[in-house]
This record gives structure tokens, C-alpha cells and sequence, in this order.
């Protein structure tokens, strides 16, 4: 029966952990990258290998960077009044296609999820709130979590503990939901742009 050299198998089975690669993908990866130049395949081992030295959390929004603050936090020119609290930062992505939204961001890093054992101290919503409390500048809070039953749950927790805050700037404070270009149960990750647009002009108070 014919095998893979053990060198090669090794990268096909890590290649087939991936999201969405199978067996058969998996080999055939495996089989590029062997036929990748030397040199070439030098440089992608390199960044692999720094990939989690060089990666961190914007100590902002959560966002990832290589530096202390993201590219998105550090723009004078976008509206730092503006927060877009998404569930990952795939989601940003999304959002950032088009030029549709020119605001900053608040990464969760998950959502209220009881049945997988997530609750709300295991994402990042603490951090928010207590971003909102030490930036007098913050108007609007926008919900873009997940139109499903996990990101509901975690929009209308967000909401509540906004809403337990004291002091004027958070009376003031609006907090809205993307409105609902976006289908029940759909994410944020797979919307197409004009979906995006549209849900961000539809938002509503929340």
C-alpha cells in the first residue's frame, strides 16, 4: 500500500487540523509546499515560527497588532466616539471591506456560550465596560455580535451592564444593534458588502 514519507505525512496531518481541509487537501498542501524553493519555504517556516512571538493584543480594542496599539486605534481620523463590539477579529475584516464604517472597534474574543462552558468573564467584556467608564469621549456603542442565539445573549448582557453604569456621559451614551440586513443565524466573517453596509445604516437603539 502506498504511504507518504513520515516527514511529508507529519505536514499533512497538521495541515488537516485546519478549518476545513480535509484528507485529500491535506496532501495536496503538503505536496506544494514540498515543491515549494528552498528559499521561499525558509521564509514561511520563519514567520510561522514568530508568528506567536510577534502577534498581540491591541491594549486598546483587543485587536491584533505587532505594536502596543492597532493601526485602527492609532487613526486620528477615524471617530474614536465610536465603538463596534464584534465577537472576533474576522469580523473586523468584514467590516473594514468597502470603507463602510469609520469608527474603532472592541473585540470580544467569543460570546456567551453556556453550552461550550463561555461565560461572560471568559470574553472580554469586562475590558469594555471599563473602557466605556474611563472614555468620556465614547457616544454610540454599536452590538455587531452575531445575529444567532449565543450572540443575542451576548448583546443583550452587553446592553444591561452598559446600562448599570452611573454617571452622565453614559446616560448619554447610545447603544444600537445592526439592523437586520444580516439573516438570523448568519456571521459576520462570510457577509458580503453591500449585507454589511446595510446593516450598519439599519442599526437600531438597543
Amino acid at each position: 500500500m502506498a504511504t507518504l514519507p513520515p516527514s511529508l505525512k507529519k505536514i499533512a496531518f497538521f495541515l488537516e487540523r485546519l478549518p476545513g481541509i480535509g484528507e485529500k487537501t491535506a496532501n495536496r498542501l503538503a505536496f506544494y509546499l514540498l515543491r515549494l524553493p528552498e528559499k521561499d519555504l525558509q521564509d514561511f517556516a520563519v514567520e510561522i515560527n514568530q508568528l506567536k512571538a510577534r502577534t498581540k493584543r491591541c491594549r486598546v480594542c483587543l485587536n491584533l497588532t505587532e505594536a502596543d496599539v492597532c493601526d485602527i486605534c492609532s487613526d486620528r481620523q477615524r471617530d474614536q466616539g465610536v465603538i463596534t463590539v464584534v465577537e472576533s477579529v474576522l469580523d473586523i475584516l468584514s467590516l473594514e471591506t468597502g470603507n463602510i464604517y469609520q469608527g474603532v472597534y472592541h473585540v470580544l474574543h467569543g460570546r456567551i456560550d453556556p453550552l461550550n462552558n463561555i461565560g461572560p468573564d471568559d470574553i472580554f467584556i469586562a475590558a469594555l465596560i471599563k473602557r466605556i467608564q474611563q472614555d468620556g469621549k465614547i457616544k454610540e456603542v454599536i452590538l455587531a455580535t452575531n445575529p444567532d442565539m449565543e450572540g443575542e445573549a451576548t448583546a443583550m448582557y452587553i446592553r444591561d451592564k452598559i446600562k448599570e453604569l452611573k454617571g452622565l456621559q453614559v446616560k448619554e451614551l447610545k447603544i444600537t444593534r445592526l439592523g437586520y440586513g444580516l439573516p438570523m443565524g448568519a456571521s459576520l466573517e462570510y457577509a458580503d458588502y453591500m449585507t454589511l453596509k446595510k446593516s450598519l445604516e439599519n442599526r437600531s437603539r438597543y
